[in-house]
């Protein structure tokens, strides 16, 4: 199973978590599989289509994987995915 960081802003929605271990081959599956254990977290991370939001950046192992092979990205049991929500403002 990868490990999935989930960020302050999220815990919330994953039951007060920081971390979460959840099977899957790709990054795609391991999102899916946790918005299936934390389904308010659904909105949050993908659009309507099921793809990452695009205020939602998503790390493998201190990638960033729009810049691999974005859902698509393989994973193993040692990988970490890091969720980032975009940050925006300021003066």
């Amino acid at each position: 199973m990868s490990i999935v960081r989930i960020p302050p802003v999220l815990r919330a929605q994953a039951a007060g978590n920081k971390q979460v271990e959840i099977d899957g081959g790709t990054v795609g599956d391991v999102l899916q599989g946790l918005v299936e254990r934390y389904p308010s977290l659904r909105g949050q991370l993908l659009d309507g289509d099921g793809g990452l939001h695009r205020f939602v950046n998503v790390y493998l192992n201190d990638q960033d994987v729009r810049y691999l092979q974005q859902l698509a990205t393989p994973v193993s049991v040692a990988d970490t995915v890091v969720i980032l929500p975009a940050m925006a403002g300021g003066a």
